[in-house]
């Protein structure tokens, strides 16, 4: 039992005052307890929070012991949590190895299986020696090396025919051109899909140049695309070949164009781009043009005929020397056009000081042979 002090407790006093209770109050315990008459609550406070009576005692262990309890019990769910997780990945990898199997196995089967005559008979080939398990694993992995060099590789060694002969006219000279944002800008949206629009002066650019090269398109973009666009493009049939996406060379994960398969003598061959990655094998080869926006006033390809007619009319041997000193601009047909500009304005100044110097060589000849007539 408490021993309360009797200066300090006044139980009659608190039990006038506080109608519904009984409040003891010592000052060695630095608190009070507040019990109610019909005994049905009891609060013990304290200023003093390092001293704790039996009763907060005996409620501070039942949460010590529930806070365990859930503590137990959070335990047991991430254990069940983690070995569920374990299972689940352990059922994928079992699925995923299943799988793997089974395809594996139709592959050797499917791939590794010798060729067959009309009669359905097994042709021999290099493998037949071999024991059967060790003959289908060799056929496939030749298969699969086949497939990768589709892949990567272009699907022939020779992307264009042999050059014609004569009687047959054979351009001297051989344009290589990029279909998306150089000779057609793409244009998607959600109610009309993909359109593609056509540059300006592109009919006269073909026109023009049809004489003196061969044309050939050759891009990445894949054949159901290409090739109904060329035909809306170019209904007259200018363009004489058109390579794809399986004539390029797949690197670093970009489709490349080899000029090496070409066919032709690179030093008459230029290609039209605006990426230069796409020709990185050949780059000495490249006239790299800015990409056509799609804006209606372009008037790039009349610059661009007039520098390839120039190449053509002066028989020039190797037109990589020309390409690379068109290579140090961002924009080369800017600058042949001031180039060409400069020596419009050089010729014309020459063509004047030719005209003036013939009206001097009259005007000085011309008094003399009339004073000789006259003296006569």
């Amino acid at each position: 039992m408490l021993r309360f002090s009797l200066r300090t407790v006044n139980i009659l006093s608190n039990a006038l005052k506080q109608r519904h209770g009984v409040i003891f109050h010592d000052r060695n315990y630095r608190g009070f307890i507040q019990i109610h008459y019909n005994f049905s609550q009891a609060r013990v406070y304290s200023n003093d929070q390092k001293y704790k009576t039996p009763l907060g005692s005996l409620l501070d262990s039942s949460k010590e012991q529930a806070q365990v309890s859930q503590d137990k019990i959070d335990e047991e769910e991430t254990k069940k949590q983690r070995e569920q997780s374990w299972r689940t990945m352990k059922l994928t990898l079992i699925f995923f190895g299943i799988s793997f199997s089974l395809v594996g196995t139709y592959l050797v089967v499917t791939l590794g299986a010798p060729q067959r005559d009309e009669e359905g008979l097994p042709l021999r080939d290099q493998f037949s020696d071999f024991p059967a398990v060790k003959a289908y694993f060799l056929r496939t992995i030749r298969e699969l090396d086949y497939y990768r060099k589709l892949i990567r590789e272009p699907s022939r060694e020779k992307l264009l025919p042999d050059p014609l002969q004569y009687p047959y006219i054979q351009p001297k000279y051989t344009l290589v051109l990029e279909v998306t944002d150089v000779l057609v800008h793409p244009d998607w949206t959600y109610q009309t899909g993909w359109r593609f629009k056509k540059r300006p002066l592109l009919d006269y650019f073909l026109e023009s140049l049809k004489d003196q090269y061969e044309i050939v398109i050759y891009t990445a973009e894949q054949g159901m695309t290409v090739f109904p666009l060329i035909e809306a493009i170019d209904p007259k049939n200018i363009i004489a070949y058109k390579l794809v996406r399986d004539a390029t060379h797949f690197t670093g994960g970009h489709h490349v164009k080899s000029l090496n398969n070409l066919n032709r003598d690179l030093s008459k061959v230029i290609c039209i781009d605006w990426n230069g990655s796409n020709l990185k094998f050949n780059p000495e080869n490249l006239f790299c043009v800015k990409r056509w926006p799609g804006n209606d006033d372009d008037t790039s390809l009349l610059d661009l005929v007039t520098f390839l007619k120039t190449i053509a009319d002066n028989g020039i041997d190797d037109v990589r020397e020309v390409l690379k000193v068109y290579s140090k601009y961002d924009d080369p047909i800017m600058a042949f056009r001031e180039k060409q500009k400069k020596l419009i304005d050089e010729l014309e100044a020459q063509a004047a000081a030719q005209r003036e110097q013939q009206n001097s060589k009259v005007s000085r000849w011309t008094p003399t042979f009339f004073k000789k007539i006259s003296t006569s």
